[in-house]
C-alpha cells in the first residue's frame, strides 16, 4: 500500500466517485458533492489534527448510498466504502474504517453524534444552510418522490418538513462551532416563521421545478 497522494485521490473522485451523483435526486447532484467536499476543506483549517486527504474522500462518498434509497442511505453509503477496494491501495482498514463512520455519521436525523472530528466536519458541511437554497431542495424532493400531490399539498408537505428539521426544537444539530451555519440557520428560521414570505418564496420557485 502506497501513501496516498492528494491530487492522486482528488482526480479519482472527480472520475469515479462524483459522477455517481449524477444518478440522484435534484437535491443532490454533483454540485452538493462539491459544496460538501468544498465546506470540509475549509473547515478543516480549524482542525490541524484532521488529514483533509481522508477528510476529502469522506466528505466525497458521504451520499452515494442514495443509489440503493433515502431511508438508510447514511449506512449504505458507510457500506459502500468499506467495500470498495480500490481505496486499500492508499489507505488502511483503520482509516477506512473512520472514513465510513464519518460518512455514515453525516446525516442530520441520526439519534447519536458522530463520532469522529472527521463525521462532525462532513455533517457540518452537508448542512448548506442557505435557506433558498433549503426550500428548494425540499420542493424538489418532495416533487421527485410524491408526484401525485397538487400545489397546496406541496406547499403542506415543505412547511411541515422545514418545521421538523429546521425550525425551533427541529431535529438539526450543528456539530462545529466555526462553521457559518448557526446563523445561516437563524435568519432561515425567520423566514420559516413568516409564512407569508416563505409561500412568496415557494411561488417563486415553483416553475423552476
Amino acid at each position: 500500500m502506497k501513501r496516498p497522494n492528494h491530487s492522486e485521490i482528488a482526480d479519482f473522485l472527480e472520475t469515479c466517485i462524483v459522477p455517481l451523483y449524477d444518478g440522484f435526486d435534484a437535491g443532490h447532484q454533483r454540485d452538493h458533492a462539491h459544496a460538501v467536499m468544498r465546506t470540509s476543506h475549509k473547515l478543516a483549517q480549524y482542525y490541524p489534527e484532521v488529514d483533509e486527504t481522508m477528510l476529502l474522500v469522506a466528505a466525497a462518498y458521504h451520499d452515494v448510498g442514495l443509489a440503493k434509497g433515502r431511508e438508510h442511505h447514511h449506512t449504505d453509503s458507510a457500506i459502500f466504502m468499506r467495500a470498495d477496494e480500490r481505496l486499500r491501495q492508499w489507505f488502511t482498514a483503520d482509516e477506512i474504517n473512520l472514513m465510513a463512520d464519518a460518512a455514515e455519521d453525516h446525516r442530520a436525523s441520526s439519534k447519536h453524534a458522530p463520532r469522529t472530528i472527521y463525521g462532525r466536519i462532513v455533517a457540518e458541511s452537508d448542512r448548506q444552510i442557505i435557506p433558498e437554497t433549503v426550500i428548494l431542495r425540499c420542493m424538489q424532493y418532495t416533487r421527485s418522490h410524491f408526484p401525485d400531490l397538487d400545489e397546496e399539498g406541496e406547499w403542506n408537505r415543505m412547511v411541515e418538513h422545514l418545521q421538523n428539521k429546521y425550525a425551533e426544537g427541529g431535529y438539526l444539530q450543528l456539530w462545529i462551532p466555526e462553521s457559518d451555519n448557526a446563523q445561516r440557520l437563524a435568519y432561515l428560521r425567520t423566514i420559516i416563521a413568516d409564512k407569508p414570505r416563505l409561500r412568496q418564496i415557494f411561488l417563486r420557485l415553483l416553475p423552476t421545478l
